[in-house]
């Protein structure tokens, strides 16, 4: 637990010993090349949308899409309503929801590290192949590998973070996988508006994601795995060795070393699978937080208006070129708000950054609903003002920002702190799994829903945002600057899940 007050808190395991919480530059590297793998998964977010809109890759791939848009009286919020235009940006997502569960036996077996890298090589060999493409299927299947990279290196790289971190500043460095991925975002989308110039510039937005993974692949091969998966995996010499580089050598690791080897040992002597275990009832509060939180993220409607930024606005009436600018700068406000959400949440809390996000977010939601109805009309054949069209930018850079410093990082952090290291992948693969099964309904039904729903569809996302932030008034403990394996002390105090677990001594 924490004691103290402000900034000058000591940090106690669960034997009622101290832990050390320095910061090193050992570990502020070590974090920051761990969090690049949020780059890919960024990268993609990014790129599928814009290059969704270059004339050249539907005149290919989807000419029935440059149809629809000749009409004459073509509905906007129908213009880009096809299933298999869908299914090129979610086929990632089911590949992803797959790997994600199998990395749960591969982390524990092979490490944190090396499943980043393995995550790494198969994204490089996903984004060759769609820079290549000469049919669907082949983007499909370039798809399908991307899904697969992603899945690996977003089950790994926030257990890794949460593991090497000091536990007071836990939740800032785990804050640094979610920048990366604002970062790939906006990479993406500055590409997309320079090849969207271009007759082979798809080919160029798509074969360039072997630049991130590259990136990637390098950073993970320099870094040495976490202190918790060595002696996991019985390496207590090279675990010794990570937990002195990254508290640096004056620090006394011994406590933290011991810690983690009982932890190990109790994780041992159980010998259950660890995908039984997760569902006893004294594991109900942690498997219910790693199904709610990714849900309720992906529910927000953030990847969706990421993923389509470019498709949304120009439905929207917005000219091609002004479309990949508003793409731009909601990336930049999320990237943006997410260094907000490093600076205050290890001093706040999650729960506070939640809350106030929530509201935030759902403010705007509502907000843009009014704003597309009166700028569109109901049946969205009416042309959209420079000045509905600057307040629309305007309200999405709003939520964007709310989103980026709450549900944002904290959908990945949350997840990745309160489990203990016998179901620690494991609950991070459900985790992530649900993120990805859920991404996926709601990337293949998004532009149908905005077909039917019209302005309706953003009021649909503003109500679950509603439903989230009372979900995390009421259940969602605060667990910041709680060491990992004392977190079970924020349950056995907590007003609701006290009743699922077991005091521990």
């Amino acid at each position: 637990m924490a004691a103290g007050v402000g900034g000058h808190e000591r940090l106690i395991n669960g034997q009622g010993l101290e832990v050390e919480g320095k910061i090193t530059a050992a570990v502020v590297i070590t974090c920051i090349v761990a969090a690049s793998g949020g780059l890919i998964f960024g990268y993609d977010i990014g790129i599928s949308g814009g290059v969704t809109t270059m004339e050249p890759f539907l005149q290919k791939f989807f000419p029935s899409i440059l149809k629809n848009a000749a009409g004459a009286k073509t509905n906007v919020y129908c213009v880009y309503d096809s299933q298999v235009l869908t299914a090129f940006t979610s086929s990632l997502y089911v590949a992803g929801l797959a790997a994600s569960l199998g990395a749960s036996r591969l982390t524990a077996a092979l490490g944190r590290r090396n499943v980043m890298v393995l995550g790494g090589f198969t994204f490089l060999a996903g984004a060759a192949i769609n820079g290549g493409a000469q049919t669907i299927a082949m983007l499909i299947l370039g798809r399908i590998l991307l899904g697969f990279g992603v899945g690996f290196t977003n089950q790994a790289t926030p257990v890794y973070l949460s593991e090497v971190a000091p536990p007071k500043w836990r939740g800032a460095f785990n804050t640094g996988f979610q920048f990366f991925i604002g970062i790939g975002v906006v990479a993406a989308n500055c590409l997309n508006y320079g090849a969207a110039r271009l007759e082979w510039g798809w080919r160029l937005s798509l074969g360039l994601a072997v630049v991130p993974a590259a990136i990637m692949i390098i950073g993970a091969l320099l870094i040495s795995d976490t202190p918790s998966s060595l002696v996991e995996r019985g390496k207590l010499e090279k675990a010794k060795k990570a937990l002195a580089k990254v508290r640096g050598k004056e620090a006394d690791i011994e406590v933290e070393l011991a810690d983690l080897v009982k932890s190990s040992e109790i994780a041992k002597a159980m010998n259950q699978e660890p995908f039984l275990t997760i569902f006893e009832r004294q594991y109900r509060p942690h498997l219910v937080m790693s199904i709610a939180i990714p849900f309720f993220q992906q529910l927000s409607g953030i990847n969706i208006i990421a993923f389509y930024a470019p498709v949304l606005f120009q439905s929207l009436g917005f000219g091609k070129d002004s479309a990949l600018i508003g793409a731009i700068i909601l990336g930049l406000v999320n990237l943006a708000s997410i260094l907000v959400s490093t600076a205050v949440v290890d001093r706040y809390g999650r729960r506070l950054l939640f809350i106030e996000g929530g509201a935030q977010m759902f403010i705007c939601q509502v907000a843009v609903a009014f704003v597309v109805a009166a700028a569109a009309g109901t049946s969205g054949t009416r042309h959209i003002s420079k000045e509905y069209g600057a307040s629309i930018v305007a309200l999405m850079c709003a939520y964007a920002a709310g989103f980026g410093w709450s549900w944002g990082p904290l959908s990945w952090l949350i997840p990745s702190e309160i489990f203990p290291v016998k179901i620690r992948t494991t609950g991070q693969s459900i985790s992530v799994a649900v993120n990805f099964a859920t991404t996926f309904i709601l990337s293949q039904t998004f532009l149908t829903m905005l077909c039917h729903f019209k302005y309706g569809a953003f009021l649909f996302y503003a109500g679950w945002i509603a439903v989230m932030t009372i979900f995390i008034v009421f259940f969602m403990p605060e667990t910041k600057g709680i060491p990992l394996n004392s977190m079970h002390q924020v349950w056995e105090k907590h007003w609701f899940w006290r009743r699922f677990v077991t005091v521990q001594p």
